[in-house]
This record gives structure tokens, C-alpha cells and sequence, in this order.
């Protein structure tokens, strides 16, 4: 019977939140029946749950009154077919979370666009969404069970390796189903966050705020690289100056509109570890795309040299061929700048 094995708190913490929101009064109760233990556990389980943040008594000693704590969560696992992310953030987690205002309006552009992929995109069968808030952060986990992004994209486009799916959705626009979807999605949402983990096909990158916002592949532990689908996580600091119209304003030319007109292409990940680009093969890869946008910020954090083929590809060529793009170098050394001084046109 159940109420002889201990029970952890941590399978409690998945649905206390929204238990006491809906059952404040009477949550002694709800965890007697739910949980098949007497009431008196249930006291003692509740007061726990107390002393580690995730609940206060708001009520009197005889008449207890649980609300949710400093510590808040939900875990909700769904079929995607017919799946509405609308509908299940304003129904199941909204209610549950007490965010600054700034805050809540990112994490509602994150989780309807990352549940929104998982459903259009994963061919999977399930989604597992899980939102926590602590003192200090809210942070966001969505996982399916589907191919996995990295195989989709080299179903859709032919690229076999991660690092180089990395770059193009690092660009932006990036989409299968550009008739439904603008490929804005994944690129903002990983924008909004302090911290964005992504985990698929054995594949795992991060990107960071405070280390410049560039991705980077990151290390795993074995039982985590073999999960099937997809799994992001992203954090948000609650004491965040960052603002959704802040980071939509970001992806546009003039930093002042919402079109999405500058592509950010992150050079490292071309480069394998070496800091080395030489080849036109890597300025063509560098380019892909780029014709969508306005403006291109080349990010040459990590590269300590390029070829002149490289260069002159990039800087001669391309530009040559899409003046409408605007090329635009930063994070280089001083070997790298005399590289593509070397091969741009003169200035007219």
C-alpha cells in the first residue's frame, strides 16, 4: 500500500502548486485521498513542503490555509495530437506562477513557441512541459519524443552535422514549413533566456547571456545523450532587465522596429575547434541564406585566422553578388581584420 513506502518530496513538488491554488482549504484532505496515507502524514507532509518553500500557511493552527510557496511547479505531460500551447499555458500553468510582468510576457512567447514545435515539427507521440520557479528564476523544460531536431534538419536541408545545424538556426529564419511557419520560433525564444540547453540526437549546445549569447557545444552524461526527441531548457532571472520587445527589436536593422532583418552567423561553429576558417566551402556555408536579411553580423569570436579564399569569398565575391546585404565583421583580431582588408573592395 502506499502508505508504507516513504513518499519524496520531489513527486510531490510536481503538482503541490497547483493543488493548493485549487484546494487550498482542504489540501490535507486532497492528499489523503490522492495519496492514500492518513491525515496526520498528510499534516506533517504539508508542513514539510512548508519549510522548503513550496507552500505557506495562511490560515490558523485549527484552520490551516496552503497557498503556494517562494518555490512553484508544474509538470504536465500530453499527447500532441491536438495539442493547443495557447490553451494549456492559460489554463494549467499561467495560474500557477507570480512573475514580474516583463518576465511572465517572455516565458508565455517561449513556452507557446517551443510547445508549438514540439507539436508541429518532432513527428512524436508526447510532450512532458515542466515550469519551475524559484526565488531567483523561472526556468522551462520541454521534451518530445520525436526524430529529434538535428534529424529533422538533415531531412529538410541536408545538414549531417550539428555544429552546422547550430549555425543556421543561429542565423535565424530557418524553417521546413516556411508556407506555415517564419523560422522565428527557436531563434527568439533562445534570446529571451539567461540560460538556453538544447538536447537532441546526442547532440547538446548552450548558449548564455553573460558569455556573449554565442552557442556552444556542450557535454553530457551518457543516460541524457541517449534520450529520444527533443529537450530545451531555458532559465530567466526574474530581476532580468531584458524585455521581449527589447530582443524582437534586436533581430531588425535599425534595432528600433520588429522586422526580422539581421542574421547573426557565429563563425566558431564552422571552425570545428581550430580557429582556423580557409576554405570558400566554409564562406559559402558562412553566407547560406543570407539573402534573406538585410544586414549580416559576421561574429569572428574564436577564429585566430582565415584563408585568403575565405576571405575573399566572403568579402569579394558574395558581396558582389548581394550588395543588398549589408556585411558586417565583429569580434575580430588583428590577423583576421588584415585578412579581409586585404581582399574587400575599396571603399567607393
Amino acid at each position: 500500500m502506499v502508505h508504507r513506502h516513504r513518499i519524496e518530496l520531489a513527486s510531490l513538488t510536481q503538482w503541490i502548486t497547483a493543488a493548493a491554488l485549487r484546494e487550498g482549504d482542504t489540501l490535507a484532505a486532497a492528499l489523503v485521498q490522492r495519496l492514500g496515507i492518513g491525515r496526520r502524514r498528510a499534516q506533517r507532509l504539508l508542513r514539510r513542503l512548508a519549510a522548503a518553500q513550496w507552500l505557506v500557511d495562511e490560515g490558523t493552527p485549527r484552520r490551516p490555509r496552503w497557498r503556494p510557496g517562494a518555490l512553484r511547479q508544474v509538470v504536465a505531460r500530453h499527447a500532441v495530437a491536438g495539442l493547443q500551447e495557447d490553451r494549456l499555458w492559460r489554463r494549467d500553468f499561467a495560474p500557477c506562477f507570480e512573475l514580474p510582468r516583463e518576465v511572465q510576457r517572455m516565458a508565455q512567447h517561449a513556452f507557446t513557441e517551443l510547445v508549438d514545435n514540439a507539436v508541429e515539427h518532432s513527428r512524436g507521440t508526447q510532450v512532458t512541459v515542466s515550469m519551475r520557479q524559484t526565488p531567483l528564476q523561472l526556468q522551462l523544460l520541454v521534451s518530445d519524443d520525436g526524430c529529434g531536431l538535428f534529424e529533422h534538419i538533415e531531412r529538410h536541408f541536408g545538414i549531417d552535422e550539428p555544429a552546422l545545424a547550430m549555425l543556421e538556426l543561429g542565423k535565424g529564419k530557418l524553417t521546413s514549413a516556411p508556407e506555415r511557419h517564419c523560422g522565428h520560433g527557436l531563434h527568439v525564444a533562445s534570446r529571451l533566456a539567461d540560460v538556453f540547453d538544447l538536447h537532441a540526437n546526442a547532440a547538446n549546445f548552450q548558449r548564455c547571456a553573460w558569455t556573449g549569447g554565442r552557442w556552444h557545444a556542450v557535454h553530457r552524461r551518457a543516460a541524457l545523450a541517449a534520450h529520444a526527441g527533443t529537450s530545451i531548457y531555458l532559465a530567466i532571472a526574474l530581476d532580468t532587465t531584458r524585455t521581449l520587445d527589447a530582443v524582437l527589436r534586436e533581430c531588425s536593422q535599425d534595432g528600433g522596429s520588429y522586422g526580422f532583418e539581421t542574421a547573426r552567423v557565429q563563425l566558431a561553429l564552422l571552425a570545428a575547434g581550430c580557429g582556423l576558417l580557409a576554405s570558400r566551402a566554409d564562406a559559402r556555408r558562412a553566407t547560406a541564406r543570407l539573402e534573406q536579411f538585410r544586414r549580416a553580423e559576421i561574429d569572428f569570436a574564436g577564429i585566430d585566422a582565415v584563408g585568403h579564399g575565405f576571405a575573399d569569398e566572403l568579402l569579394r565575391v558574395y558581396a558582389r553578388e548581394h550588395p543588398e546585404v549589408a556585411l558586417v565583421a565583429t569580434a575580430a583580431g588583428p590577423r583576421v581584420e588584415a585578412m579581409l582588408k586585404s581582399v574587400a573592395p575599396p571603399a567607393r
